[in-house]
């Protein structure tokens, strides 16, 4: 698919208003952890970046270490995510965003959800839409360049364009595709504390609205019969609750801007961590089973979204310091997938490494709800590329890239080279 030029820089602006100041992050997280585990603060906006936790008045601590980070997010009564509807997407959403819920909203909106996103679904669409999506639009017309630059030409829009597909729109219009896709980056730069942003991204998201209304009310009415998501959303049930026309719309708004950013940096990150690992390479080129374990340990080594928002419902005490009700955790992952006193050597790619629990698809109850979809695109942009571009490798043209960013991490661009068959 040739990159559309609005939606790569579209896709760069987002990188650049959440990277702020990132020089030696690795060390300033290393010296929290040692030093100020929990700090009163907001370290993003110290660092320049866009925070995640945004402006609400309230007192911010960040936190730094493992067990601290676990707590946070494993503590669903303590620690609450309805702050992300006044920071996050749910301030678009009509105040329907599963990670902005908690108690049995949120468990029984999880368990209307997730059947839609098991495992077993993800291999039914990996074979029905994600690898022939991919192999058809993205790949194959690279074949014959012997170049490209891969995060405009492929990670921008491959996610979104498979969230299009599996969501049962047709897939012959690709300015509406296109069109979806943008809106999509216009909603996650609302999350700058920039009144015209927010103005933009509450328009963008207004109009995703109505055609995607539309098209699930045309699935309703034609029985829902299908494999698509929107047929199994329409469907599902759990505890005899069901999700209206208009909730499954929302779902599906929020789907998009996950699906344009996290998965494409995810997929940017992956690659630039294979390149600077040759040998890694190699013994993913010949053995493919790796590549989950490579797709994992590159989500600990460096997580695109690096801070979990949450808000304290009593008074707490981290690391001697004492939380009061009503302030805002900002837990950075980062850190706590670095933290050494849970990963040996945490400072080194290694794919053999003992499996502890990392963070960045978020944990326990918040887990991310996509994490499968995401990681069945990712394991088959990566394969494919190996598989249909011979001897791919980075362009020597081109400085080496680089990942960077203090909230939302990855590449800025991913030039390569291969050998045209």
């Amino acid at each position: 698919m040739t990159p559309n030029k609005d939606l790569a820089e579209g896709f760069a602006q987002i990188g650049a208003l959440f990277a702020g100041n990132d020089g030696n992050l690795d060390q300033i997280y290393r010296e929290h952890r040692a030093t100020m585990p929990v700090m009163q603060g907001d370290i993003c906006a110290e660092l320049g970046a866009a925070s995640f936790a945004g402006d609400t008045g309230r007192p911010i601590y960040t936190v730094f270490k493992h067990a601290d980070v676990m707590m946070v997010l494993r503590d669903t009564r303590t620690f609450t995510s309805g702050i992300l509807m006044e920071t996050g997407l749910g301030q678009f959403l009509d105040g329907l965003m599963i990670t902005g819920l908690d108690g049995d909203e949120h468990r029984q909106l999880r368990g209307i959800l997730q059947p839609s996103f098991t495992p077993a679904v993800m291999e039914e669409w990996r074979e029905a839409y994600i690898r022939p999506l991919i192999q058809r639009y993205f790949i194959e017309p690279l074949i014959p360049l012997g170049k490209a630059e891969l995060v405009s030409s492929v990670g921008v829009m491959f996610p979104i364009h498979v969230v299009y597909a599996v969501l049962g729109f047709q897939d012959d219009d690709p300015a509406a595709l296109e069109l979806f896709a943008s809106k999509a980056l216009k909603v996650l730069g609302g999350m700058a504390n920039d009144p015209e942003a927010k103005r933009a991204a509450f328009q963008a998201f207004q109009e995703l609205y109505d055609p995607t209304l539309a098209a699930v009310q045309a699935r309703r009415e034609s029985g829902a019969t299908g494999a698509d998501l929107i047929s199994r959303l329409i469907r599902a049930e759990f505890e005899g609750r069901t999700l209206t026309d208009h909730q499954i719309t929302n779902f599906v708004r929020m789907m998009l801007p996950a699906a344009s950013e996290t998965t494409s940096r995810t997929f940017a990150i992956m690659l630039t961590h294979l390149f600077d690992h040759p040998e890694v390479l190699e013994r993913l080129r010949a053995d493919r089973s790796l590549m989950r374990k490579v797709l994992d340990e590159s989500v600990r080594y460096d997580s695109v979204t690096t801070f979990k928002v949450r808000e304290t419902q009593t008074e707490v005490t981290l690391q001697g310091v004492t939380i009061p009700k009503g302030a805002v955790i900002s837990a950075c992952v980062a850190s706590a997938n670095r933290d050494e006193t849970v990963f040996e050597n945490p400072d080194v790619f290694d794919i053999d490494r003992k499996q502890m629990a990392a963070f960045g698809f978020g944990f326990g109850a918040h887990m991310c709800i996509g994490i499968w979809l995401a990681k069945v695109e990712i394991e088959e942009a990566v394969g494919l590329l190996l598989d249909r571009l011979p001897n791919l490798r980075l362009d020597p043209s081109y400085p080496r890239p680089e990942i960077r960013g203090v909230s939302l991490r990855g590449p800025d661009a991913l030039h390569v080279i291969w050998d045209v068959p």
